[in-house]
């Protein structure tokens, strides 16, 4: 089965799966809508030879009859074919994107999402699971129709004059290689495109983004990137453009090709009625059936030709959700236990791709449990790479890491994560009410108010969401609007950075008890008051507990148990604050540093 094909049945296979009835209305339906002008052409040739018949016309009643349910059936099959089709693409557009976040959940790391070619496709499968598999089906049985009409007419064409019906087939061939051609061409317009669409919908987005506008406007650079816009969108108009006067010229020459070929035809026929050859009926049926099996063929080509940018896009759409592990998982994973001895790196080198420079190189660390361990280092020295590691967003290039004993590779990495709480620096602001903005830290707690407002309590935030228009129930948005989703007239309220941060907290509060706890960075929006109080409410959950952090503020972790110090991807120091002080290394001339920026 060729990619196209398998494309196609992917697509009815979805299709029917999910919208059998309306399928198979449609298939119902176009054939009927088939055979409606086949069968009208053959009933007026009918009574127009019985209207000339030297002896007067015989009973007409059966023919009238017949074409008057063939021009209902015209005028009718068009539109419920419409609805059903509008109903087919909203079933299957609710299974295929459902299908394909579903494939988007099941990535395990995170290298896909900052791959570009992954972000363009990814792009065009969104837009190929709303309308691609409808999309798909509506074009085969508009192929299916044209092919059934064009048969039809074309045998009618034989039984009157095969060299007739040869010659109006034969012309269509150039018609057939043109437009394939061209769709040959559109595909790679579309492709080359592609790119340059994403990159002009990012500045698009960035100016108006509600984030980015205080600091667009304070540098006034609101023109720089708008002219950034547009120089994308007019590199897109002009291959746009050439592709459009490509398809004009070819088509313009083809509307000639036709037209000859029916001129042609006609004089034929006109000829062949002037010698007595043909009746009254057969110059109708003729007639008629030249218009239609040209109109029918140049139908089936261009809808030949707009299938294959449909099945390119659902092509894109079945990578996705087709696509193979970003990671490789084990085929009998191993349970996660409970953390009873520590995790381990060893000797771990890791680089984000092949083309790139090392940022870990022969890492060997130990976290053991219970305790608390703190990564310290300048920008780019690995300390967030060492995070994504442990929570297996990526595996190491070399070496290993260890889960009392046992190879992250090994374990479920749901499983693994489900350990595992944080704080990152570059939490999510989730436009939802205040109470989902805590509760996604665990999602069964959803339902759970109290445990909600006591992890906000614990996180210093209960006073500020209690005092919101609507409590923990307001809506953290400038967006959207509160309320119902169809009549919702309240606008949704914002909170400051260091309030954001404040609920990213209570969401950790909320995973507590669980094995390891990671604070990457967790109070660099909040004042120095703010910061100790967060920082107690840290030191209280991780009391017998295991925990990793990571901040630039020193004074913040000085009393970890275990202070590790990175430079250049690797560990250069390790110790206790006071032992680091101590031994005058880079960790006492970070310290020194800090310290008498306070004092000045």
């Amino acid at each position: 089965m060729t990619s196209g094909m398998r494309v196609a049945a992917a697509a009815w296979r979805l299709a029917w799966r999910v919208a059998a009835r309306t399928t198979v209305a449609q298939l119902v339906l176009t054939v009927l809508g088939a055979a409606a002008p086949v069968t009208a052409a053959w009933l007026t040739k009918v009574v127009l030879d019985q209207l000339s018949a030297p002896g007067g016309p015989a009973d007409l009643l059966w023919p009238i009859t017949g074409l008057v349910a063939a021009g209902v059936m015209t005028a009718l099959v068009p539109q419920v074919m419409r609805y059903l089709r509008a109903e087919q693409e909203r079933i299957v557009a609710l299974a295929a994107l459902d299908r394909l976040y579903t494939a988007v959940n099941r990535l395990v790391g995170l290298g896909r999402f900052e791959d570009p070619q992954f972000a363009d496709r990814l792009r065009f499968a969104r837009h190929a699971g709303g309308s691609g598999p409808a999309e798909i089906t509506t074009v085969s049985l508009n192929l299916l129709q044209q092919v059934l009409v064009t048969a039809g007419f074309a045998v009618s064409l034989a039984t009157v004059s095969p060299a007739l019906a040869i010659a109006v087939l034969v012309g269509a061939v150039p018609a057939v290689a043109a437009e394939f051609a061209l769709a040959r061409r559109r595909a790679e317009a579309m492709n080359t495109v592609g790119p340059i669409e994403r990159r002009e919908l990012f500045y698009g987005q960035l100016l108006s983004d509600v984030d980015a506008a205080t600091e667009i406007r304070l540098f006034g650079v609101g023109s720089f990137l708008r002219e950034r816009m547009l120089r994308e969108r007019r590199t897109a108009n002009q291959v746009q453009r050439a592709m459009d006067r490509r398809s004009l010229r070819t088509e313009a020459l083809l509307t000639m090709l036709s037209t000859a070929v029916a001129g042609g035809c006609l004089v034929w026929v006109v000829n062949a009625a002037a010698g007595g050859t043909v009746t009254i009926g057969d110059v109708s049926m003729l007639v008629a059936a030249v218009a239609s099996v040209q109109t029918s063929l140049l139908g089936m080509v261009r809808d030949l030709a707009g299938a294959h940018t449909q099945l390119l896009m659902f092509g894109h759409y079945l990578a996705v959700v087709e696509a193979e592990p970003d990671l490789p998982l084990p085929v009998h994973s191993r349970p996660v236990p409970p953390l009873r001895h520590g995790i381990e790196l060893r000797d771990v080198w890791f680089r984000y791709r092949e083309d790139l420079p090392w940022v870990l190189r022969g890492v060997t660390l130990t976290i053991p449990k219970g305790q608390a361990v703190a990564l310290v280092g300048y920008n780019g020295a690995g300390k967030s790479t060492i995070i994504k590691l442990l929570c297996r967003y990526y595996d190491p290039d070399r070496g290993a890491i260890l889960w009392d004993g046992v190879d992250l590779r090994d374990l479920d990495p749901v499983q693994l994560r489900a350990r595992i709480a944080g704080v990152f620096q570059d939490f999510v602001s989730y436009e939802l009410s205040a109470a989902e903005n805590i509760g996604i830290g665990d999602v069964e707690a959803l339902a759970d108010r109290s445990r909600v407002e006591s992890a906000a309590r614990e996180a210093g935030v209960h006073d500020i969401v209690s005092g919101l228009p609507h409590g923990y129930d307001t809506l953290l948005s400038r967006t959207y609007f509160a309320g119902d989703e169809l009549n919702g007239t309240t606008p949704g309220t914002m909170l400051s950075g260091g309030q954001w941060q404040r609920l990213a907290i209570a969401r950790s509060f909320l995973r507590g008890g669980r094995d390891l706890l990671i604070l990457d960075e967790p109070s660099a929006r909040l004042d120095a008051e703010a910061e100790h109080e967060i920082h107690q409410g840290f030191r209280r959950l991780r009391d017998d507990g295991t925990s990793l952090l990571v901040s630039h503020r020193l004074g913040t972790i000085r009393d970890a148990d275990l202070i590790l110090v990175l430079d250049a991807g690797t560990v250069v120091q390790a110790g206790s604050h006071d032992e680091l002080v101590e031994a005058a290394g880079p960790y006492a001339e970070l310290f020194s540093l800090q310290a008498a920026g306070y004092r000045d």
